[in-house]
């Protein structure tokens, strides 16, 4: 429990400070919302009377403190470009970019694990020589790129799907999911060629290890001594992996968002930054924050559930 308290501590801290970055960095970059909401039209006394009506002329720390404590009691503001409360417009992508996020994990997982293992097991062979040389390529290309070729292969050529042709989830589950499995593959395609090869390394490490040998000598067949033993150890750098995989596809679903026109987060974040609408900004930073906190915070228990000797320290 003490040492839950302390993790939870550690997230509170961790997200002021991030907020308080976000704030700051917006109020010391050229250009405000007031100019870039008035446009053509903004002249330096329209743009001081928006400011005044924003509330942009107070100070810093003023305002980050009024935006803090809103932001506390669950008030994230109000859009200084579209004119309503953030929490909706938020709200209506969340759904978007979690499920986008989700469908690439599971990918990740499983893909990798069974590959990993074989490319182990059968250590020299043809298809562990070929995994490898597909791993290599898949690590060089870019998760953008890998979009470009999804979407030409599978939406141009093959016509599995429209380019660009979202459907939403309030409309049809089915499409939604059939369209958002393919921005998955191009965000999941590095992670999975990363992890298959780093279960493998971990696996042939293991094997070579006093413990392998005693398991084998009482009698266990290879496919015991694998899954009983090895695979056990051989997991914990991976999971380690997996999670901070799980944060990079934050930033990864952001981008592919943008490839495959998918109305997630991830555009409506960079089309507030173009607006300096640091509502917006700062709410969907505070929730990317949020989440890459909590995700390391549950790796880091199933870490100590996996490894004895995290308990014991």
């Amino acid at each position: 429990m003490k040492q839950l308290g302390k993790r939870g501590i550690t997230m509170i801290v961790t997200l002021v400070v991030v907020s308080f970055l976000v704030f700051l960095a917006f109020d010391v970059i050229p250009g405000d919302a007031a100019t870039s909401k008035l446009g053509t039209q903004a002249t330096p006394e329209r743009v001081e009377a928006l400011r005044e009506e924003m509330g942009l002329n107070r100070p810093f720390l003023v305002r980050y403190g009024t935006w803090l404590a809103g932001f506390v009691k669950g008030d994230m503001g109000t859009s200084y470009s579209y004119s309503r409360p953030v929490k909706g417009m938020v709200a209506d992508k969340v759904p978007i970019t979690v499920t986008l996020m989700v469908l690439a994990f599971i990918l990740v997982v499983a893909i990798s694990i069974p590959l990993g293992i074989y490319a182990a097991r059968y250590q020299g062979r043809f298809l562990d020589r070929l995994i490898g040389v597909i791993d290599q390529i898949i690590m060089a290309v870019p998760p953008f790129f890998s979009g470009i070729i999804i979407t030409v292969l599978f939406g141009v050529l093959l016509k599995w799907f429209t380019p660009g042709g979202f459907v939403s989830y309030t409309k049809n589950w089915g499409a939604f999911l059939g369209y958002m499995i393919f921005p998955a593959i191009a965000i999941a395609l590095p992670k999975i060629a990363m992890a298959v090869k780093l279960l493998r390394t971990s696996i042939l490490e293991e094997i070579g290890k006093d413990y392998v040998r005693t398991a084998y000598s009482r009698g266990n067949k290879t496919k015991q001594v694998l899954y009983r033993h090895v695979l056990k150890n051989a997991l914990i750098p991976v999971i380690t992996f997996l999670g901070m995989a799980l944060s990079d596809m934050v930033a990864g679903s952001i981008i592919i968002e943008q490839v495959f026109n998918i109305p997630g987060l991830g555009r409506i974040l960079l089309t507030s930054i173009s607006n300096r609408d640091y509502p917006v900004v700062e709410a969907i930073i505070m929730l990317i924050a949020a989440l890459v906190i909590i995700v390391n915070f549950v790796v880091d228990a199933l870490y100590r559930v996996i490894d004895p000797r995290m308990r014991r320290s």
